[in-house]
């Protein structure tokens, strides 16, 4: 049992120095917030879906959600919200995360099970 909690407290651990790391990255990933705002209007049933049941493993779909430095539906660093708390503000910055680091939700929900985190 304690072998359990260690192993799960050091990727805690790890899963906050890595976000706290991706800051700069979606930083400046955001520059191009158009086209990827526009890709994500028209996601595919499959991404919608992956989108969906990774908000429900963040948070239950609650867009007030808090844990530590994460907020949201979507659980993203406070940071990268830049004070802007709304729904489309969260929607558009998981939006750009996602695909700026996986490309696409269904990768990160792919990502998201192999590690308990996305």
């Amino acid at each position: 049992m304690m072998e359990k909690t260690k192993s799960f407290i050091y990727k805690l651990i790890a899963a906050l120095a890595l976000a706290c790391s991706f800051t700069a990255v979606i930083q400046t990933t955001t520059g191009n917030t158009s086209q990827t705002v526009q890709a994500a209007r028209k996601l595919s049933k499959t991404e919608k879906a992956a989108k969906n049941w990774i908000a429900m493993q963040e948070s239950g779909g609650n867009y007030s959600a808090r844990n530590g430095s994460c907020y949201g539906k979507y659980q993203l660093n406070i940071s990268y919200l830049h004070g802007n708390y709304s729904k489309k503000n969260q929607d558009k910055t998981a939006d750009n995360y996602v695909y700026g680091r996986y490309g696409s939700w269904v990768n990160a929900k792919r990502f998201w099970l192999a590690h308990s985190w996305y």
